[in-house]
């Protein structure tokens, strides 16, 4: 019977270099990895998560300078890098030769980026290449910010695991297409498009859902409809949490999970009084809602601030209707 096994860095290295998916953890969510030049070890990947074959993967690198062979990072990519790398910022440039088209969904486009862990990048710097890392749950749920959210989603599977302890950041991360007259954010995250436009110097544009016409991707996180718990999920103004609990109650429709604020003895949550505390807090409290069975889930928005736009996309994502 396939299980999940915890490995320390180095096992987790020989694990990836022998064709293996390793879950590993980020600054934003944990990945699942594997070697980016193995198309075995890749399509494993969008089997383990059930994930839509055309849907491009993020190349994980251990460097900018480790790009080479997958992208010319060019201007823009290179200053980008300089400022943020390593960190939450994804680059989608031309693709290299590297670029498999498992890998790019069989686009002309490859997605890279250097995360902010120690854990993450040991791994890269052992492993001495590519790791291309989705988020390491079941395709459209909610992602996994803790070890003990991956066993949740993926104990049964075949993988490796190695604890990192909780993302500090708690949001996937910032992907700008470069690829285009002008660059466009496709994915928010926690570096917004005013420091991108503030780096290169020029516009950046927000290009934020898939070709609506084919459910066409053109970098992970596009979907209508994403990052969703099981139960329905409903954005409330937070002055009104308790009257629509309330209505949701009479009408037959609990048990009711409240996120936002504590009320009386429903089960509540309190995710901070900034958007940075909320995406970190998010994705947990998420699927704490979730594991106790309710009908509904009522979360009220993020508050102002930066990353309030990340956090809000994640949100209306979570709460659309799913096809």
């Amino acid at each position: 019977m396939n299980a999940l096994r915890i490995m320390n860095v180095e096992e987790a290295a020989q694990a990836l270099r022998s064709g293996g998916v390793v879950a590993l953890p980020t600054e934003t969510v944990y990945g699942l990895a594997a070697n980016a030049l193995d198309p075995s070890a890749v399509a494993r990947i969008f089997v383990i998560k059930g994930r839509p074959t055309h849907h491009p993967l993020i190349v994980h690198l251990a460097s900018a300078a480790h790009a080479t062979g997958w992208a010319e990072l060019g201007p823009d990519g290179a200053a980008l890098a300089e400022a943020f790398w390593p960190g939450p910022l994804t680059l989608v440039l031309p693709r290299g030769p590297l670029a498999l088209d498992a890998v790019t969904g069989g686009l002309e486009t490859v997605a890279l980026r250097v995360p902010a862990h120690p854990v993450a990048l040991e791994v890269l710097h052992r492993f001495g290449g590519g790791l291309a890392a989705p988020s390491a749950n079941r395709f459209g749920h909610v992602s996994p910010t803790s070890a003990t959210h991956v066993m949740a989603d993926l104990a049964d599977e075949d993988i490796g695991l190695v604890d990192g302890g909780p993302c500090t950041i708690g949001i996937e991360s910032t992907i700008v297409d470069l690829t285009t007259e002008h660059p466009a954010v496709l994915r928010l995250g926690a570096i917004s498009a005013s420091a991108i436009a503030e780096v290169i110097g020029r516009a950046v544009a927000h290009s934020l859902t898939a070709d609506q016409g084919h459910g066409r991707a053109r970098a992970p996180g596009q979907l209508a409809s994403h990052y969703a718990p099981r139960a329905h999920l409903e954005i409330v103004p937070r002055e009104d949490l308790e009257r629509r609990r309330s209505e949701l109650t009479a009408m037959g429709r609990g048990p009711i999970a409240v996120i936002g604020a504590v009320i009386g003895a429903v089960l509540g949550t309190e995710l901070g009084d900034t958007p940075s505390a909320w995406a970190r807090s998010l994705y947990a409290a998420l699927r704490e809602a979730d594991s106790a069975g309710p009908h509904t889930i009522l979360i009220a928005p993020p508050p102002p601030g930066p990353m309030h736009e990340a956090v809000a996309d994640r949100l209306r994502r979570a709460a659309a209707p799913r096809a």
